[in-house]
C-alpha cells in the first residue's frame, strides 16, 4: 500500500502529481486554506511528547492532575498547562468534584487516532529516525515554556 502512495500520476501538463484521494479522503480534506490551518493546529496540539503521554494515560480512565503528575513526572504546573491545552483544543474534558479536577478523553476517536499514529510511526521508524528536517526532542522532552497552543 505504501508503494501505491508513492506512485506518481501524470498531470495534464505532464508533471507527476500525487495519486488522487479516495472519495472518503476527499470528503475529509479541508478545501479552504483556513481549514488546512485548523487541521495543522489540531496536529500541533499533539506535537508535544508530554501531551501525548498524558492523552495515552487518560485513554482508559479519568485521572486527577496529581495522578497525571505522578505518571509523567513533570511538575504540577507543567502538567496543568498541558492539560489546559488539551482541554482548550477539545481532546480532554474536565470534571470538577470538590477541590479535585478529573480529566478524561473527550472523544473515543482520540484512542483510534493515537493508536493509528503509533502504528504508522512504528512502520516508519527508520525514516523518522533519519529525518533531518524535524529536529529531535531536546533531552528531557519538549517540555519548555511556549506560547499557548504553539
Amino acid at each position: 500500500m505504501a508503494e501505491q502512495a508513492l506512485t506518481a500520476f501524470p498531470a495534464p501538463d505532464g508533471r507527476a502529481t500525487a495519486p488522487p484521494a479516495s472519495p472518503a479522503a476527499r470528503a475529509l480534506l479541508p478545501t479552504a486554506a483556513d481549514g488546512v490551518e485548523l487541521v495543522a493546529k489540531f496536529f500541533r496540539a499533539l506535537g508535544d511528547p508530554a501531551r501525548l503521554r498524558l492523552l495515552e494515560f487518560l485513554l482508559p480512565a479519568e485521572h486527577t492532575v496529581s495522578e497525571c503528575v505522578q505518571h509523567i513526572g513533570l511538575s504540577q504546573g507543567r502538567v496543568s498547562v498541558h492539560l489546559a491545552c488539551l482541554a482548550d483544543c477539545g481532546y480532554v474534558q474536565v470534571r470538577r468534584s470538590g477541590r479535585f479536577a478529573w480529566y478524561k478523553v473527550a472523544d473515543p476517536r482520540v484512542a483510534d487516532l493515537v493508536m493509528l499514529a503509533r502504528s504508522l510511526a512504528a512502520d516508519n521508524a527508520a525514516a523518522l529516525a533519519d529525518c533531518v528536517r524535524i529536529p529531535p526532542d531536546p533531552p528531557g522532552g519538549q517540555d519548555r515554556l511556549r506560547p499557548r497552543h504553539a
